[in-house]
């Protein structure tokens, strides 16, 4: 299956998280706000400049910056 960044993602594409890259607070940010490996993300919405972009994870909406979600490897679902 295909591999990239959820900032890359079009509305209506999903994946499932493969890696979470950056370092101390923001990585645990994401982490706590439930994206971490194994975790199945949809992008929703993404605003006119792509920054900030809405998801769907653990039944939940969640709204990222740009910075934020190019630090989240996914694998692309059909």
């Amino acid at each position: 299956m295909a591999t990239k960044l959820l900032s890359e993602f079009a509305i209506g594409e999903k994946g499932v998280v493969k890696t979470v890259s950056g370092e101390g607070r923001l990585r645990r940010r994401l982490f706590d706000m439930g994206v971490t490996p194994g975790a199945e993300i949809l992008l929703r919405k993404k605003a006119p400049l792509g920054d900030p972009i809405e998801i769907t994870i653990r039944s939940y909406e969640l709204t990222l910056r740009k910075s934020e979600a190019e630090l989240v490897s996914m694998e692309v679902k059909k």
